[in-house]
């Protein structure tokens, strides 16, 4: 074998070499780059608001529970259900209207009252549950009664709820009353075509009342 020909072996040898080790770290940075990206992606979900997070349009109603603390002031923490009078008691201040008020409009109302007696109150409201969104379900139906709306919810999901129609009930009967500008207002429902999806399965709202004939 001449020199030559061993010398152009050796750098064919030494470019497949460079050539596997270049792709080699050009495998490594994609895989790298993947992860990055997966992590990012991660810490962005991690990052964004959790479902139940409290609504800060919602203005407290009766029967919601509310949890408030006051910053450096353990002793003042409350817990509480809001009574029918629309009210908790709160330590130092007794009774505090809430009901009409977004948790924002309440802290900024605690901490004025709390002002006397705490040193630049911090005040933070969190609605721990909502029970005064509820809407109505009387009639011809297996459980009458009120029903808790924390979500959306259509008429078939509440008869649904309530055990169905009991056997004499007129399905294509049944109507929704609801307040619009504080007058009473008859919305028509038709139990078999809504379910047949020819009819509108119609939306509910707080303080609706389902009639079933």
């Amino acid at each position: 074998m001449s020199l030559s020909y061993r010398r152009t072996a050796t750098r064919i040898s030494i470019w497949l070499v460079a050539t596997f080790l270049i792709a080699g770290i050009c495998s490594a940075r994609t895989k790298q780059e993947k992860v990055d990206k997966e992590t990012k992606k991660d810490d962005s979900v991690s990052a964004s608001p959790k479902v139940g997070d409290t609504d800060t349009t919602y203005r407290i109603g009766v029967e919601d529970e509310l949890q408030v603390t006051v910053w450096k002031e353990p002793e003042l923490a409350t817990q509480a259900v809001v009574r029918p009078d629309g009210k908790i008691t709160f330590p130092l201040l007794n009774d505090v209207v809430v009901t009409g008020l977004t948790a924002d409009e309440l802290q900024k109302e605690l901490a004025e009252k709390l002002k006397p007696y705490v040193n630049e109150p911090q005040v933070t409201v969190t609605i721990r549950a909502i029970h005064s969104r509820k809407v109505y379900l009387v009639g011809q139906v297996a459980r009458q009664g009120s029903y808790p709306l924390n979500g959306s919810k259509t008429v078939l999901e509440l008869i649904a709820d309530a055990g169905g129609l009991n056997a004499f009930a007129k399905g294509g009967a049944i109507y929704v009353l609801r307040s619009v500008g504080g007058n009473k207002v008859k919305l028509p429902f038709n139990y078999k075509k809504a379910l047949a999806g020819k009819s509108e399965n119609l939306n509910l709202m707080p303080g609706d009342v389902v009639v079933v004939p």
